[in-house]
């Protein structure tokens, strides 16, 4: 039974239904299923898949954005679950999308798996200020900051971060993590960021070993 709703939880990851990822989730829970065994067994094998399809071209942006809002649906009632005695915080994660730019389907993706896999994010959004970045870090207590760029015309921006940062002394402080479609590991080293991501995945486990160092 434990399997049927696991495999269940991935296909309506992948198949974009936001009404059936919140019902196996709540369903999973009512059942006793663990909550992280439920996010690990279940939908995070489906939004992997979901990139997965998505990067060889077998599905397009418009189900993307439905996958991505129904593993959002699925991580917020599973973490609203977990008691806090049980949550190993990983580490603050700040995330946003560079000033200029208005795309955030696969940060979406990425803010789903750091919360499934016990970071503490919070998601600035679109068209985000070099400013921005630096004062949310501040407030959150942030030990990462992530920054999306989906152009390469608002590439610019990511160094002008990473520019502030050293600027304002700040730079020890935060560690910091670039992506986004044009952006790759040599426009990272280029601009001194401390790591790239290629994937949401691949986001994951670098973040985990930014926190470590």
């Amino acid at each position: 039974m434990t399997s049927e709703v696991y495999e269940t939880a991935a296909e309506a990851v992948v198949k974009g239904d936001g009404a059936l990822a919140t019902e196996t989730a709540e369903k999973g829970l009512s059942e006793g299923i663990d909550p992280l065994e439920l996010l690990n067994q279940g939908f995070i094998p489906g939004i992997n898949k979901v990139g997965d399809l998505f990067d060889v071209g077998q599905l397009f942006l418009p189900e993307l954005i439905l996958s991505a809002r129904a593993m959002q649906n699925a991580t917020d009632i599973i973490n609203a679950a977990i008691p806090e005695s049980d949550r190993q915080v990983q580490g603050r994660f700040l995330i946003g999308t560079v000033e200029g730019d208005v795309h955030d389907i696969g940060k979406t993706i990425v803010i789903s798996l750091l919360k499934a896999n016990g970071f503490e994010v919070r998601d600035l959004g679109r068209d985000v200020s070099t400013a921005r970045f630096i004062q949310e870090a501040e407030d959150f207590k942030a030990d990462i900051i992530g920054s999306s760029s989906l152009l390469t015309t608002t590439m610019p921006a990511q160094k002008k971060l990473e520019d502030e940062l050293k600027k304002t002394g700040l730079k020890e402080r935060y560690k910091t993590m670039v992506g986004g479609a044009p952006v790759t590991q040599r426009w990272a080293n280029r601009i001194g960021a401390d790591a790239y991501a290629e994937n949401a995945t691949i986001c994951v486990r670098v973040a985990r070993e930014l926190i470590v160092r």
